[in-house]
């Protein structure tokens, strides 16, 4: 029998992550599992007061949220907005001016519970404004398969080299 294209929520197994005091979610990616290669989702649970991820902008990849439960705000490059069950979030690719962030609230009896959807296109570079760094993937998207990766790259923004740096044009063994 064919696998089913159907995926009970409730039936999806979270794996829970923390980092630090602000960070903390479960999570439970479903797309590519089902057969996906061009889309990414996951199934995300924040409890209150946390987090998922850092402040971020991908500059080749489009996100977009459902809000299941819960509430909590979405930090929306330098503004913030309320979110809660039933609103529909879109992050387009872009840069600071697109970073987004979703962070739990602090008196909610529930955690935040949301479907985070994304295209997979790479390479992609991600910014991370609070930290000041860039991440740059190959071979697998943001949230892909890291086993396929070709490159996975953090760096500073500030740290830039000249093009010509180390190039001595001298390639002999």
């Amino acid at each position: 029998m064919p696998r089913s294209p159907v995926i009970p929520l409730d039936q999806l197994v979270l794996d829970r992550y923390t980092h630090g005091p602000h960070f903390e979610a479960a999570q439970a990616a479903f797309a590519a599992t089902a057969g996906a290669t061009h889309l990414g989702a996951r199934l995300i649970e924040v409890p209150p007061g946390k987090r998922a991820w850092p402040h971020h902008a991908h500059h080749a990849n489009d996100e977009l949220f459902v809000i299941l439960a819960g509430s909590g705000e979405l930090r929306w490059g330098e503004d913030r907005y309320p979110v809660t069950s039933g609103d529909v979030v879109v992050c387009p690719a872009g840069g600071e001016e697109n970073a987004h962030q979703l962070i739990a609230a602090t008196d909610s009896p529930v955690p935040l519970r949301y479907l985070a959807v994304s295209s997979m296109r790479e390479p992609d570079v991600v910014e991370y404004p609070d930290s000041g760094k860039l991440g740059v993937f190959s071979g697998s998207a943001p949230g892909g398969d890291a086993d396929r990766r070709r490159l996975t790259a953090y760096v500073r923004r500030n740290d830039t080299l000249d093009y010509w740096e180390g190039e001595t044009g001298d390639d002999t063994p």
